[in-house]
């Protein structure tokens, strides 16, 4: 592993401890050239996962990606950072184990929805303003009034 501060290879692992949900191992690093020192998190991947864009393009999945739309849904939300960590690790578990090599990103967007309803309302509805394109004010209601419906 480089160091992130000079560049050099010549890095130390001082310290490793798995995740809280055991998902994954962080390592805590010491550069031998710089004194710096910096973490590292190591987390097994089932499979290289392809997203297949609405226009037909690919591009490797990003899990990083993934992990900040949600937090940008759940900003200033009453939710802890452990939840959203496991919230993101659901979906590339289920993503990972779906059997394809090959994702829909309407199909990430659909999983992402569908764990947001659970996890916080207002985060739901912000995702789904970005994801579903609202461009008006009427959608957002039409959006929230559907939901309603479903409700009763």
């Amino acid at each position: 592993m480089n160091c992130p501060f000079c560049g050099s290879a010549d890095t130390q692992v001082k310290d490793s401890r798995p995740t809280e949900d055991g998902s994954a191992i962080r390592r805590r690093r010491f550069c031998a050239d710089c004194s710096q020192r910096f973490t590292t998190v190591e987390r097994v991947q089932l499979r290289e996962l392809t997203v297949v864009k609405s226009d037909g393009r690919r591009q490797l999945f990003d899990r990083d990606k993934l992990a900040r739309s949600i937090r940008t849904a759940l900003r200033k939300r009453p939710v802890q950072e452990e939840r959203i960590e496991r919230v993101v690790n659901g979906i590339v578990r289920q993503l990972e184990a779906g059997g394809d090599a090959e994702v829909a990103s309407k199909q990430i967007g659909e999983l992402v929805m569908e764990t947001l309803k659970d996890v916080d309302a207002v985060a739901y509805v912000r995702f789904a303003s970005v994801y579903r394109d609202f461009r008006e004010a009427s959608d957002f209601g039409a959006f929230i009034g559907s939901l309603a419906q479903r409700d009763d």
